[in-house]
């Protein structure tokens, strides 16, 4: 019976995906909080002012290690791939597209290009 709890998440993959999404969370509630900011910066609160500028300031601080977490788990998927050797994207087959007839050449017989050769010479001497 001494069975690990689940992970919240399955893989760095599940996680990185989730500091994504918090990130971008994060970013949306500062935009909010700036225009809180702005907004209440011409009324008669300024206690209320400095705590959203506060809360703004840890939200800022917030932002900035979701991005590095970010960051950092890229990394070690990076690392895993290269200890395990798991195919990169650029490195997984790619489905072969719809072939395409190459372009039809028509040769030009020897008497079209010697008329082309005179029609030069002719142009040149005018």
């Amino acid at each position: 019976m001494n069975q690990e709890p689940e992970s919240p998440f399955g893989s760095i993959e599940d996680a990185h995906e989730f500091l994504t999404l918090l990130a971008q969370t994060v970013f949306e509630t500062k935009l909010e909080l700036e225009a809180d900011v702005r907004r209440e910066s011409n009324s008669g609160y300024p206690r209320r002012e400095e705590a959203l500028k506060l809360t703004l300031y840890t939200l800022n601080k917030l932002e900035f290690h979701m991005n590095r977490s970010r960051r950092v788990l890229n990394d070690l998927r990076t690392l895993r791939r290269l200890l395990f050797e798991e195919p990169t994207l650029s490195q997984l087959p790619v489905r072969p597209r719809a072939r395409r007839k190459p372009p039809v050449e028509v040769p030009l017989p020897d008497a079209a290009s010697s008329e082309t050769a005179q029609i030069a010479s002719a142009v040149g001497t005018a």
